[in-house]
């Protein structure tokens, strides 16, 4: 190791979530609902990386996802690779999928959606996964992944 490298201590069991898109660091963080974990974590960004270019890293220890939080992920960093370590060892490895339903997790864009004046989850359907377009079940309106806004945590319900 040069003396330009910082070493991140390995964890004894959890999740590592690596090839994360820099610029999607904070979005996978508010989906899996971090920011109010009381586990130990870890992050690194624009982090250099031979398949993106630059990304982002998460470690969280004592902390294993579900298949549906894993595939939440895929939402805003589809290319995220995720370890599940176990006694210092990667015990599992997943790649994350784009679920067919997404619910709770998106805003409808549509201002006059139900699911943005009543306290209800929200629900899309995957329409094509390249490039990715939901429709809102509600409303039935069209939304791309750049216009995706994560609903806060605080609006979750079901």
């Amino acid at each position: 190791m040069s003396a330009k490298e910082l070493k991140v201590s390995a964890i004894e069991n959890g999740t590592v979530i690596d090839r994360i898109p820099s610029h999607a660091l904070f979005k996978v963080i508010d989906i899996l609902g971090l920011d109010n974990c009381p586990n130990q974590i870890t992050f690194g960004m624009n982090l250099d990386s031979r398949h993106l270019g630059k990304k982002a890293i998460i470690k969280v220890a004592d902390r294993f996802f579900t298949s549906d939080e894993i595939n939440r992920i895929a939402l805003v960093a589809p290319t995220a690779k995720l370890n599940v370590i176990k006694d210092y060892e990667v015990a599992e490895k997943h790649i994350v999928e784009i679920p067919t339903e997404i619910t709770n997790i998106l805003r409808c864009i549509n201002p006059k959606c139900i699911s943005n004046h009543e306290p209800m989850p929200t629900k899309f359907r995957t329409v094509s996964f390249d490039p990715l377009e939901l429709q809102c079940r509600y409303c039935e309106k069209f939304i791309d992944q750049e216009h995706f806004e994560i609903r806060p945590t605080a609006e979750k319900y079901g």
